[in-house]
């Protein structure tokens, strides 16, 4: 075959090989949330490439992006060699490394709300959502017993601290689960939630770009809850997400650490700083009686001129199936 018709013959290829791959891709998850991760991602699997990236279509550069904790690369950290089981229904253990500015898996790690690594999982569409804390070998790889209870793309968090820079980061990538695929976005506001017997809700004003205040009220069969138990070093644990490209917000308790055996409720302050306008997707760990629940809210950013968020009150499916915790 001459060279000319070669080479239209391997464009033709990739055509269809492409046509193929997006059509995959958009089955499984929203083409908004698939293009954002592909524009998010390190442009190959050796963590280059993240200088640059792309958050739920607004710029982002170096540690702006790595903030929001979309990067599988930071500073010289790479977290690598992810395996999980690929299938719903297998029980198998969800393992992963990070590795250094040396190449070398890393082992020595500070102590970050009572944690060495904090691992959060959830599917794209915000469901499913866990909260665990694996164990670590000598040799630097993380692993936790795990099973998937739904297929979808699901994005894996590690939030810690390495002990030779002594500051926080995380990073994440996402895995593929196959099996029938059937999303439950977070399409309206959910400010209040019910999970184990408690009811949970969220007020104040969420406001892009600078610092917020959002108060959790925990209460049980309209009575306040006032047994909230330390849990993590705080009184509360609350991871917020950006609904859409999932943006990971570090979000920080009011107050001083608790003492052992001291209660507090039945509200927990948080600050957090939403990096745009948009909806958000809140996880509240709370402990009672040394059970530890997880209540799934989700909020929109407003103008700052008004008082509460702007939304509307009630349960979805959100509220629901957010409420998955191991530990």
């Amino acid at each position: 075959m001459k060279a000319p018709a070669r080479l239209g013959l391997y464009g033709l290829v990739l055509v269809v090989v492409f046509a193929v791959a997006g059509f995959t891709a958009n089955a499984v998850i929203p083409e908004d949330t698939v293009q954002a991760w592909v524009e998010e991602t390190p442009e190959d699997h050796h963590g280059q490439g993240d200088d640059e990236m792309n958050s739920g279509g607004h710029e982002a550069h170096g540690a702006d992006a790595a903030s929001l904790g979309l990067g599988l690369a930071q500073d010289g950290y790479q977290l690598t060699e992810v395996g999980t089981p690929d299938h719903t229904g297998t029980e198998d253990e969800l393992t992963f490394a990070l590795t250094g500015p040396d190449g070398q898996p890393v082992t020595d790690f500070e102590l970050e709300h009572e944690q060495e690594m904090h691992l959060i999982v959830v599917r794209a569409d915000g469901q499913h959502f866990r909260h665990v804390h694996p164990k670590r070998d000598e040799a630097g790889t993380w692993s936790i017993p795990w099973e998937w209870a739904a297929a979808g793309t699901y994005r894996i968090f590690a939030d810690f601290v390495p002990a030779q820079t002594g500051e926080g980061m995380t990073l994440s990538t996402a895995v593929q689960v196959a099996g029938d695929y059937d999303p439950a976005p977070a399409d309206h506001p959910v400010t209040e939630a019910a999970v184990d017997g408690f009811d949970v809700a969220v007020e104040g004003d969420l406001v892009a770009g600078r610092a917020s205040d959002l108060t959790m009220t925990i209460t049980r069969e309209g009575e306040p809850v006032t047994e909230l138990e330390p849990y993590l070093g705080a009184f509360g644990h609350l991871v917020a997400l950006r609904d859409g490209d999932l943006a990971y917000l570090h979000v920080h308790p009011h107050g001083d650490a608790p003492e052992a055996g001291e209660t507090s409720g039945p509200e927990i302050v948080f600050e957090a700083t939403a990096p745009t306008a948009g909806r958000y997707l809140l996880y509240l760990d709370f402990q009672v009686d040394g059970q530890v629940d997880t209540a799934a809210l989700v909020i929109d950013t407003t103008t700052g001129d008004t008082t509460g968020n702007n939304t509307d009150s009630g349960d979805s499916d959100t509220g629901e199936e957010g409420a998955d915790h191991d530990h």
